[in-house]
C-alpha cells in the first residue's frame, strides 16, 4: 500500500466532495508528453537526485487538464506531479539531478473533487471535468486555477479497480 496525500472531507454536495489538503511537496515535470514526464519523475524517485536516495511512490499522480470550451483560450504547459511522502519538506527533499524536475510546495488548500473509476481516457476525463464544473457552478463555489486529474493506481491495475478524481481548487 502506498502513502496517499492526506486530506479532510469538509462536506459532500451532490457528487462533489469538498476537501481540505495540508501543505504538500510535489516533484513536477512540465511537459506535453505524459510518458516522458512520468519517466523523468520515476527516475527522480529511483535515485536521480543529489543524495541518490530512493523515494517511495505515493498517490495520487497529478496531471493538468484543459477546461473544455472556455474563452479566451489560455495555453499553459502541461504538467505531471508526484506527491512526495509526508516526511519530506522543501528543506529536506533531495535535489533533482534533472533540471526538468522541479520541487514545489502547494500551500494548504481547499479542493472540490468528483471520483470515477476505470481508465482515465481523455474523453472520460473531459466528461468528468464538465460535470465537476457544472456542479461547482450550480452550488456557487468560487474556483481558482485549472482543473486537474488525480490518479491513484499503478499503470498495471485493471480498469475496474482504478480510482481517479478530477478536481479544482476553491477560493
Amino acid at each position: 500500500m502506498v502513502e496517499k496525500a492526506p486530506y479532510t472531507v469538509l462536506k459532500k454536495v451532490d457528487q462533489i466532495e469538498i476537501r481540505q489538503y495540508p501543505e504538500i511537496v510535489l516533484a513536477t515535470v512540465r511537459k506535453n508528453d505524459d510518458d516522458s514526464a512520468f519517466g523523468e519523475l520515476f527516475n527522480y524517485i529511483s535515485g536521480a537526485n543529489v543524495k541518490q536516495e530512493k523515494i517511495k511512490m505515493t498517490a495520487p499522480v497529478i496531471t493538468s487538464e484543459k477546461i473544455p470550451m472556455t474563452a479566451p483560450v489560455i495555453t499553459k504547459k502541461d504538467y505531471m506531479a508526484f506527491v512526495m511522502p509526508s516526511k519530506y519538506t522543501k528543506e529536506n527533499i533531495p535535489t533533482p539531478t534533472n533540471s526538468n524536475v522541479e520541487i514545489e510546495v502547494k500551500e494548504k488548500r481547499k479542493i472540490a473533487t468528483i471520483r470515477f473509476s476505470g481508465y482515465a481516457t481523455k474523453r472520460k476525463t473531459k466528461r468528468q471535468i464538465e460535470k465537476l464544473i457544472e456542479k461547482v457552478n450550480d452550488n456557487n463555489f468560487k474556483t481558482k486555477g485549472e482543473p486537474f486529474l488525480m490518479r491513484y493506481n499503478s499503470p498495471f491495475a485493471p480498469g475496474f479497480l482504478r480510482r481517479n478524481e478530477v478536481a479544482i481548487e476553491l477560493i
